[in-house]
């Protein structure tokens, strides 16, 4: 008899799991890990008090009040554990990866990856738009190597748990807004908020990108305590591909200084996940229009970027900005942006206006239902943008808007075959529908009635050739 078995978030029996797309094998191992980290934790609480209260330079570690199990913050990659300081009641949030969410026992090293580019993505954004709200970073650590972010004497008991782990300010909902999210369903009709909205992101997303960076790639803290901009384009994607034992292929140290290589590699990753997901086919035919997929997307790649645009200008991108992640106040003034793990250096042309603006996922997008809301944001991103070059002085002799930029890769496809390339799980989806047409329409309108057509033409072709042959011979 089938029996129900677990996921992180609920309960499967095999009907559901034999037809899912990822590989549910791998993903049923997460509830015990999870049951089992969090255990650990949990009876290292003295280690959690040592930490926070070594971060802090606080004398005494019992003044660091952890939170009960049930009020741990925890979402795919990572659990956030809420600290009081006593006696004033100040929170900080103690934030670790999930080991078996990174690819820890694939690749060793991911969860100190992870970290180590995280706290270099608050460092960047402390140093060079410290107008960008973003929580306090107080501290970081790898799991063998003590920070040097802020030097501090050793914390005891240092070891106790071997994980590596960011220090942040708590956001409270009383002082820095809500999450987006809490109130997206009810108040999104509302044009002000909208505005507001909009407007808020596009002020941070143009702060960002006027500091432009000379590779794509994602910064990090080296063991001497500099900012540098010299580990992998680190994303969600390449950690949630190794966490399945997929490779990726891309060295940690590895960075890239015209987008033609990124995107290359980008695509072998994706060729990568082909070849080792076990469950990535489901029938012949399925697996013909993969390999069919994934080479038009070699193919036309080159046709898709501006040449002038192929070695930089690249800028640091927030790819991970969904409504959980945005904090706005009761008029939706943006109050603060959380989670910025998956935040690196790319091409200016993969900027895009967050797709979280709908309520969709990515392999559910629809030209026609986002581009609406997408012109919201384009317009008030084009008015931000044009009150900068009037301040900074713009002229025609100036690099592109960024506006101008965006605008240019939704006309040209370019947002969708970027999109495509972000996403294993909608590669697929979005390259049939939105990246092949823009090469072929007409085929696609009919391909059954074009295909019967060029049949015919060769039997056509056949038979005056034949009546070629016939009078030559008869001549």
């Amino acid at each position: 008899m089938p029996i129900t078995r677990r996921l992180l978030r609920r309960e499967i029996r095999y009907e559901s799991a034999k037809e899912e797309e990822t590989n549910i094998l791998h993903h049923l191992g997460y509830y015990d890990k999870r049951t089992e980290f969090f255990s650990h934790l949990h009876n290292n609480q003295g280690w959690i008090q040592n930490t926070v209260a070594h971060h802090l330079n606080l004398n005494t570690p019992d003044l660091c009040h952890v939170s009960d199990i049930e009020d741990w913050l925890h979402r795919s990659f990572n659990v956030c554990v809420p600290v009081t300081i006593r006696p004033k009641g100040i929170k900080v949030i103690l934030r670790l990866p999930l080991p078996y969410r990174v690819g820890e026992d694939f690749r060793p090293g991911n969860g100190d990856e992870k970290v180590r580019c995280e706290a270099g993505s608050y460092a960047w954004l402390q140093a060079n738009c410290p107008d960008v709200p973003i929580p306090e970073l107080y501290g970081f650590a790898l799991s063998t190597v003590p920070s040097r972010y802020v030097p501090h004497r050793p914390a005891r008991n240092e070891h106790a748990v071997t994980s590596s782990y960011l220090l942040l300010e708590y956001i409270e909902a009383t002082t820095r807004g809500r999450m987006l999210s809490d109130t997206w369903a009810d108040a999104r009709i509302d044009i002000k908020r909208r505005m507001n909205l909009f407007r808020g992101l596009a002020r941070i997303l143009l702060r960002i990108s006027q500091t432009p960076v000379p590779r794509i790639g994602s910064f990090i803290i080296d063991p001497k305590g500099y900012l540098v901009l010299a580990n992998r384009p680190l994303s969600m994607e390449i950690q949630q591909l190794e966490n399945e034992h997929i490779p990726t292929g891309i060295p940690r140290d590895y960075t890239y200084s015209t987008v033609d290589s990124y995107v290359t590699d980008v695509l072998d990753c994706h060729d990568n996940r082909f070849r080792h997901q076990p469950n990535a086919v489901n029938d012949l035919g399925d697996c013909v229009f993969q390999l069919a997929s994934l080479a038009g997307m070699r193919t036309v790649s080159k046709s898709i970027f501006q040449k002038g645009l192929r070695r930089g200008p690249f800028v640091f991108s927030l790819t991970d900005l969904h409504q959980s992640n945005i904090f706005v106040d009761a008029d939706w003034n943006v109050t603060c942006l959380v989670d910025l793990e998956w935040a690196c250096a790319l091409p200016v042309e993969m900027v895009r206006p967050p797709y979280c603006l709908t309520n969709v996922g990515v392999d559910e997008l629809a030209a026609s239902e986002y581009d609406p809301v997408r012109t919201e944001f384009m317009d008030a991103l084009a008015v931000e943008e044009r009150a900068v070059a009037v301040t900074a002085g713009h002229s025609n002799n100036s690099p592109p808007l960024l506006s101008e930029i965006m605008q240019k890769s939704w006309a040209t496809g370019t947002f969708w075959y970027t999109l495509a390339l972000s996403s294993p799980s909608g590669f697929l989806i979005i390259f049939k529908q939105h990246v092949r047409p823009l090469f072929c329409k007409d085929q696609d309108r009919d391909i059954g009635r074009i295909a019967a057509k060029k049949l015919s033409d060769k039997k056509e072709y056949d038979r005056h050739l034949q009546q070629a042959f016939e009078a030559k011979f008869q001549t």
